[in-house]
């Protein structure tokens, strides 16, 4: 294979990580040094062009899982450039085609997930991501989950029909919280914000994308008959309209104005609440626009000068080994102290022991670090022209370094593991932790130091155990510390009114983080049943795929976590789903599903209605089920397999009426209506799929 078929290769597999996994290996930078390197072979050996090149092709983001829309607008992308020479030229470029003076408009480069939203009367039809820049994913479910995005507009001058465009961000904070509950329930942090977005614009149930809190600037307008002749214009349009649209522009006559644009958010950029990671420089007049034109992937009116992520050397002290509390072993470099993005940075995170092969490390290394994301210090280079030739590799432990247990690798993880969870000390005051964490049993009382203090005179080995402590035997630990000891035995007892979603996800169960807690709560009810579920009635429980249930099973065919389990169980904790008090029997002896986006219920509000009016709410179709609710963007396969069992099928409407109507009853005891006015197997008398 040679440079150019590699590069290929090498970009493809890239686009495919970055676009669909939404889990890049490379930034930004090293992902555009590649291209260019292709790009300037190309231009040198013409007889290779190539037109499914990755130089020729917007980044694709499709997944098959979801629907293509075309865009009535081809979705391209921006030629980049990290060096402000060539902001320059583009300036040449562009004045020499237009032949006349130009305005410019320059605008953060948003650091999100590209979306395309299509309004007719007003009314948002759908919303689909940048895809292959033909055609995208509908992810119109998701998008109208996130409250800056209007679904209707008010009255106004807005065309019939137009598409707005911008970037779906995910705020820095709201990103900070993600990763600590995924860290919490040990699934692998998110890298970046932009990477969290795009992987929540793509979460198959949009109830559980609204709780990723997204939010959306809006910063091009298209149409058949745009408002004014101005970017600009058009844009203050949009925000008369109702759209959030980005104040953070300015009006540029001349290519100084654009540089100081540039470098004023270049270190101002740290102060704000989300990510960007450049600045677009748009021609401002439409009529230039059109006339300079587009070439196959980019268009000639507009550029984006991208920052480069500060860099700085540092000596590579050595490498330390943490052990979290589901046992994952994490490599961390300690760094000489350096200034980095307004921080002394002593440590630097290497992920995994793949990591730390890819960069050959050597201890005494002169190495690149950057913070990516502008957050989390890393290695990203090694300077191997200064380092020793004595100096000796860096190799990833075989053992824990806590317990000397051998760490192990489960197929398809980066991450090695001590498998010693009952007796590896970090992994036992890791979990109690968690235990009493505010989302979890919520006992404040109790902080780490008092959690490794109580570990260490040998009170508790794990959670179960808090549950056996007295103020007497917490007295002999602290002078004076019955106000201290009494804080904490109150504190234990508080926690058994915690409901049993919060147990659960108390517990520990690895994958298990609240969100998916509060699912298998309220599909099983009580913990006595979930304990006694089957892999195949956990996989088909909504949002539990087979990472979790295998997970759950393993988990409680261990016998020392049932013991664990039955000790908390006999403390008098809350391990059953409280019930509701019933609002009729109008639905009692009834099964039914929801699926889709419903206009007034969430998904838990819906389960919860059907059981207070007496039907029994479930996750997938069956023969037994009696009606399936459809909602906004319904799953086509539970669609099918209703059809095709002859299930009725209601729109949310419907359902509302049957639970406000006194006169109707469940099937089996309804009086015989007139055929028109009964669910027809075939479908509902009234569906709408939007």
């Amino acid at each position: 294979m040679d440079r150019i078929d590699f590069l290929r290769s090498e970009l493809n597999r890239h686009n495919h990580l970055y676009y669909v996994e939404a889990a890049p290996e490379i930034d930004d930078y090293e992902y555009d040094q590649l291209m260019n390197e292709l790009i300037a072979l190309e231009k040198a050996n013409p007889d290779r062009f190539d037109p499914d090149s990755p130089s020729q092709r917007v980044g694709n983001d499709i997944n098959l899982n979801f629907n293509q829309v075309y865009h009535r607008f081809p979705m391209l992308s921006l030629g980049n450039t990290y060096n402000k020479q060539e902001i320059v030229d583009f300036d040449e470029r562009v004045r020499k085609a237009l032949g006349h003076s130009v305005k410019y408009i320059c605008e953060l480069k948003y650091d999100g997930a590209s979306i395309s939203i299509t309004y007719e009367h007003g009314r948002m039809v759908h919303a689909v991501t940048r895809g292959d820049g033909e055609k995208g994913d509908d992810v119109t479910a998701n998008v109208r989950t996130i409250k800056s995005i209007p679904l209707r507009l008010p009255e106004g001058n807005y065309p019939d029909l137009f598409e707005i465009r911008g970037e779906v961000l995910m705020p820095r904070a709201v990103f900070d919280k993600l990763n600590e509950e995924r860290e919490a329930s040990g699934e692998a942090p998110f890298a970046n914000p932009r990477n969290a977005a795009a992987g929540s614009l793509k979460m198959q149930n949009s109830a559980q994308a609204a709780k990723r809190q997204l939010d959306c600037w809006l910063y091009f307008l298209f149409a058949d008959q745009l408002p004014t002749n101005s970017h600009l214009q058009n844009m203050e349009c949009c925000r008369k309209w109702g759209f959030k649209v980005p104040t953070f522009v300015a009006q540029c006559d001349s290519i100084d104005d654009i540089l100081a644009f540039i470098n004023h958010w270049d270190t101002e950029r740290r102060n704000l609440p989300f990510d960007i990671d450049g600045i677009v420089i748009k021609v401002d007049t439409i009529s230039d626009q059109q006339e300079l034109g587009n070439t196959a992937k980019t268009p000639r009116w507009a550029i984006a000068y991208k920052f480069k992520a500060e860099q700085v050397q540092s000596k590579l002290l050595s490498v330390s080994f943490q052990v979290g509390r589901t046992g994952a072993v994490t490599p961390v470099a300690n760094l000489e102290p350096v200034q980095l993005a307004g921080t002394v940075v002593k440590r630097a995170t290497l992920h995994n022991a793949d990591i730390i092969k890819s960069h050959d490390l050597h201890v005494g290394d002169t190495v690149m670090v950057e913070k990516g994301g502008e957050i989390i210090p890393k290695i990203v280079g090694v300077n191997t022209d200064l380092r020793n030739p004595n100096a000796v590799p860096v190799e990833f432990i075989a053992n824990c370094p806590e317990c000397g247990t051998p760490l192990v690798r489960n197929e398809g993880e980066a991450a090695w593991y001590c498998p010693n969870y009952k007796a590896c000390p970090p992994q036992v005051r890791g979990r109690i932790s968690h235990f009493v964490s505010r989302k979890a049993m919520n006992i404040d009382s109790l902080g780490d130091e008092t959690i490794d203090q109580l570990v260490s005179v040998g009170l508790i080995n794990n959670a179960a155990d808090l549950y056996e402590l007295t103020v007497n035997s917490l007295l002999p630990l602290k002078k004076d510390g019955r106000v201290w000891a009494t804080n904490i035995v109150n504190g234990v007892e508080q926690s058994k009114k915690i409901p049993f979603e919060q147990v659960l996800f108390a517990i520990g169960i690895r994958f298990v983080g609240a969100t998916v807690a509060k699912i298998l709560a309220r599909h099983f009810g009580s913990m006595q049943n979930l304990m006694q579920a089957s892999f195949d009635e956990l996989k088909n429980t909504d949002e539990i795929g087979d990472k979790i249930a295998q997970s759950i099973v393993d988990y409680f065919s261990d016998e020392d976590n049932q013991l664990f389990v039955n000790r908390l169980i006999g403390y008098g904790l809350q391990f059953e789903t409280a019930k509701q008090e019933a609002k009729s029997g109008k639905l009692q002896g009834l099964t039914i599903i929801a699926s889709g986006k419903l206009e007034h219920f969430s998904r838990d509000e819906i389960n919860r209605t059907i059981e207070a009016h007496g039907g029994k709410p479930v996750t997938s179709v069956s023969s037994k089920t009696d009606y399936l609710i459809a909602g906004e963007n319904i799953g086509p396969n539970k669609l099918a397999k209703a059809r095709e069992l002859g299930i009725p099928i209601i729109t949310e409407a419907e359902f509302m009426q049957m639970i406000a109507d006194d006169e109707l009853q469940p099937a089996e005891q309804q009086e015989e209506k007139p055929e028109e006015a009964k669910p027809k197997k075939d479908g509902p008398t009234q569906l709408s799929l939007f």
